[in-house]
């Protein structure tokens, strides 16, 4: 077959890329920088059987001649039969690169069934033993420009077939790619650790081991979701520690779900192994609260990775059972890291992402079938919320949880192909190869702080016991478990590994078995030598916190004044009228501009978008950074926010709210990806660490949290009492019935409200821009912070009648009750509704058709922390009312009415007679269909306020 015939009809130099390999040989004469090292060594080296360079010769004919005409040519000089044969050797490299990792010896027990992939042959491209001493191009493969076909051939075996298979094929840029091959590639003679790293890397499988056997022994039964089996997840974390800290990491934050975190905590987080001893004993961790199980909870600690660095501080965040719902989480604490070491001055952007690294400890089953891992992938590179890569582990035990088999977990090659859709390299390892796993975190570690993009280690092992210590596994994994029985250690392998090449002897692996052991005798710590925090400034802010709860919870809280001086609203809205002149408005948004001046100028009754700039603008100005983040939030769902200004000339935006003062705190508005769930743990993560910022997450309407129920049962309702970790997140979530169906409708107060015990968190209706402007101040001015769940309103928004006045914003703070008692006879009332939401405007305008002068109508904004006293003092006022009616727009067996029920009677006992009045129990949150809904509503009014016929 002659040469153009070749081209045209091999993989890797014809058809479909025939002109990109025609364009990338005129790059290359052009300027040879312009294409990848691979290709330039191609290029320029290549020469015929008779050593002649041939480059700019008749090969650039021969391209030439594809290119232009499609004829066959001869190419001088150059010999046809060897240029056939290099051509393939160029493609069995290339199909080693990509494939090589399907028959790679990666799994410890030989479970892994290994394909026929005929490309990794070199007689499917014709070569032969005949060829195997004949030297070739390689395009620089293991940084040599030719060797023999049997050279090429074991470099590529060693490299690709070994105990890493690496998956890198598929991301897209050149540099990447050439970046991890070179490093897979330049490994010669194995992994280039030192005779005492070695001896450390034993010591640290024995660790993990040593742990796991300590444990069992002394508590017999008790849950530890043991690592054995995984055990080179030690000498891994080890060496990711050390590694980070040579790339300058200042802190490193680690997600991980049960399995090995115990072993975690004592060998890499230096936890005392007499602390976890007293927690598998019951002792309580927390003076006050629930408390958690011990393989739930977090640790923190400054530790010294290398005599020549700084301490890095470790921190493993608390996880429930809810596996991998803790990976946005920790993005998020990674994010308010990153951001709290922004230097003034830095371009907006600009993170230094090598100081934080997020780490997240997966399940290989988990990894595969939970949606929150592909939602946090989603995130890693999207604006608002990169953390500069994350490297990912994934203990791939090959049964995922109790009794599933690889067949039925996914529909996947690899349980890591979902890392793929943001082109992350997966590094799969052998666990019994612990250098070959330090290894590949050298490499995940290089990429990650190289390209600030994520990375995947796929650490393939077997779990030797059960789903828990109690379980059986052989009585649905039969034969596995006979191979697990038989099969030595992790330690027991490496360490006969280091005998036979004379390093250590028998004795000495006794050794230091027994000296690990003394150690847990002893209950020392036997991870890195930790100091103290490194983080002594936020923590301080935190244990200031921290004694405020605990005030809180004996006294109650105290409300601070959150009003602002009407003359600085007034400034501040000034101040924001000032645009840009190349600023050219949407004429909608243009009126709402215009009218926010004369609002700030008195000129305007306030609507509730300006109320919430304000507040905003606000904070800022005193230095508490804002963050907002949702489907919708730099306009606003519902087109009243416009925090960020559209120019319709160019598509440009310009952000008023960042442009206020020279020494403003920074103001984020992010539109999210379409996700609940994965941004509001992100958001909760991010609140949960810097205690000093405003941080909102809005749902584009209320119910769609329903996504995200996990974040909000788990960590939002109960992070406090289990863990006593604060955080003072803001969910805004649109509610109100409009009419729109019952996804449109309601966001679900109930659910939240169920969760409400041990004041947990605060649950408002706010119902005028007011109460709006004074309940985000309130959230940073009190000096606790409790999640703050609100119920958003819809039509509010524009409401004719739910507006403000400057002097309201000036004074006061946000109230629990809202009185009528200035503007009724309250001599006259005879009956009081209590009502929720913008039900309270229906209300009055019907009571006013109705010419009711007997009814007065309270509201109350907030429902929990349930305003018992406030509530009462109000009732008080009416000396001369038998009966309160309770009236929300919801269903009877939703919103508010089952949680208020017992504060009422209890509050009103014999004095007044109690009624409910709500639409009909549904099993929906509402009704599809508008006259329905209109109906429904009138008769809620007509129950209360009849209408003369």
């Amino acid at each position: 077959m002659k040469l153009i015939d070749k081209f045209r009809e091999t993989s890797a130099l014809n058809g479909a890329n025939q002109t990109y390999v025609e364009e990338m040989f005129e790059s290359y004469l052009e300027d040879p920088s312009s294409v990848s090292a691979q290709w330039q060594a191609y290029f320029a080296d290549f020469k015929n059987s008779q050593g002649e360079d041939v480059a700019q010769g008749p090969i650039k004919r021969a391209f030439e001649q594809m290119r232009h005409q499609g004829v066959r040519v001869q190419s001088a000089g150059v010999d046809e039969a060897h240029l056939e044969k290099q051509v393939a050797v160029l493609n069995l490299i290339g199909e080693y690169r990509r494939r090589g990792h399907q028959v790679a010896d990666l799994c410890p027990l030989n479970l892994r069934d290994i394909p026929n992939v005929p490309e990794l042959n070199p007689g499917y491209y014709g070569l032969t033993e005949m060829d195997m001493g004949t030297i070739f191009k390689t395009g620089g493969l293991a940084g040599q420009s030719e060797m023999t076909l049997r050279e090429i051939l074991d470099v590529l075996k060693r490299t690709y077939t070994g105990h890493i298979g690496a998956e890198f094929e598929h991301i897209t840029k050149d540099a990447e790619r050439d970046w991890i091959r070179t490093r897979l590639e330049e490994v010669k003679d194995g992994y280039r650790l030192s005779d005492e790293e070695r001896i450390e890397t034993l010591k640290e499988l024995i660790s993990a081991d040593g742990l796991e056997r300590y444990l069992h022994t002394r508590y017999v039964g008790q849950k530890r979701f043991s690592l054995e089996g995984g055990d080179a997840l030690i000498p891994m974390l080890h060496e990711m520690v050390v590694g980070a800290s040579n790339f300058g990491a200042e802190e490193i934050v680690i997600g991980m779900a049960h399995r090995g975190r115990l072993n975690t905590l004592v060998n890499i987080l230096g936890k005392a192994p007499k602390q976890l001893f007293a927690e598998f004993e019951g002792v309580p961790t927390f003076s006050k609260g629930s408390g958690d199980v011990k393989y739930h909870m977090g640790y923190s600690s400054s530790v010294i990775a290398s005599p020549d660095n700084p301490p890095v501080h470790l921190a493993l965040a608390f996880n429930p059972s809810h596996l991998e719902i803790v990976n946005p989480v920790v993005e998020g604490s990674v994010r308010a890291r990153l951001e709290r070491r922004i230097e003034p001055g830095t371009p907006t952007g600009h993170l230094p992402f090598n100081t934080v690294l997020p780490v997240l400890i997966h399940g290989d089953a988990a990894f595969a079938g939970q949606g929150i891992v592909l939602e946090t992938l989603q995130m890693s590179q999207a604006r608002g919320y990169t953390t500069g890569g994350t490297v990912h582990i994934v203990v791939n035990n090959r049964v995922g949880f109790t009794t599933s088999n690889p067949l039925d977990a996914r529909s996947s090659e690899y349980c890591t192909d979902a890392a793929k859709i943001v082109q992350a390299p997966v590094l799969h390892v052998n666990g019994d190869d612990p250098e070959a796993v330090k290894h590949v975190m050298q490499l995940a570690l290089g990429y990650r702080n190289t390209f600030h993009k994520d990375v995947v280690i796929d650490l393939v092992c077997y779990r030797k016991l059960g789903h828990n210590e109690a379980d059986e596994p052989s009585a649905t994994q039969p034969m596995m478990y006979k191979k697990v029985r038989s099969h030595k250690t992790p330690a027991r392998i490496y360490a006969d590994r280091l005998i036979a090449q004379g390093l250590i002897t028998e004795e000495d692996f006794k050794n230091f078995t027994q000296e690990y052991r003394d150690k847990l005798e002893e209950g020392t710590p036997v991870g890195f030598p930790t100091v103290e925090s490194i983080n002594s400034s936020y923590m301080q802010k935190w244990e200031k916190i921290s004694k405020m709860h605990d005030r809180f919870d004996e006294e109650g809280p105290v409300v601070p004044e959150t009003g602002v001086v009407s003359t600085r609203i007034t400034e501040l809205a000034r101040i924001m009228n000032q645009l840009p002149e190349s600023l050219k408005l949407h004429n909608r948004v243009q009126r709402i501009h215009d009218n926010r001046l004369k609002m700030g100028e008195g000129e305007l009754e306030i609507d509730w978008g300006f109320a919430e700039v304000m507040a905003y603008a606000t904070l800022l100005e005193e230095g508490y950074p804002i963050r907002i983040t949702g489907q919708d939030s730099g306009r606003g769902t519902f087109f009243h926010r416009h925090a960020v200004y559209h120019n319709q000339e160019d598509g440009s935006s310009y952000i008023p709210l960042q442009h206020l003062t020279k020494d403003q705190a920074n103001f984020t508005v992010i539109d999210s990806i379409l996700s609940e769930a994965g941004v509001l743990g992100f958001e909760y993560g991010y609140a949960s660490t810097e205690p000093n910022a405003l941080v909102i997450w809005e749902a584009q309407f209320g119910d769609f949290v329903n996504g995200a129920q996990v974040v909000i049962d788990q960590f939002i309702a109960s992070g406090e009492t289990k863990w006593r970790r604060y955080n003072g997140l803001v969910m805004l979530l649109p509610h109100g019935y409009e009419g729109q169906g019952p996804e449109h409708s309601s966001a679900r107060p109930e659910r939240f409200l169920e969760l409400c015990a041990e004041n947990n968190i605060s649950f408002v209706v706010p119902t005028t821009p007011a109460q709006a402007f004074h309940m985000f101040r309130r959230q940073m001015h009190q000096d606790y912070r409790k999640p703050l769940i609100v119920m958003s309103p819809k039509s509010l928004l524009r409401h004719r009648q739910a507006v403000s006045t400057l002097e309201e914003l000036a004074t006061g703070t946000f109230r629990s009750v809202l009185s009528e008692i200035d503007a009724i006879d309250a001599t006259k009332v005879e009956r009081i509704v209590i009502s929720v939401g913008k039900i309270y405007y229906d209300a009055r305008d019907r009571r006013e058709a109705a010419n009711d002068d007997k009814t007065a109508i309270i509201r109350l904004e907030e429902i929990y922390p349930f305003p018992t006293a406030a509530l009462a003092a109000e009732l008080a006022k009416y000396p001369n009312a038998k009966e309160v009616i309770f009236l929300q727009d919801e269903p009877r067996n939703q919103g508010y009415a089952t949680f208020v029920y017992p504060y009422l009677t209890e509050m009103l006992g014999d004095k007044h007679a109690l009624r409910f009045v709500t639409r009909p129990a549904a099993a929906a949150p509402a009704v599809g269909y508008s006259h329905v809904h209109a109906a429904q509503e009138k008769a809620l009014l007509d129950a209360i306020f009849p209408l003369a016929e």
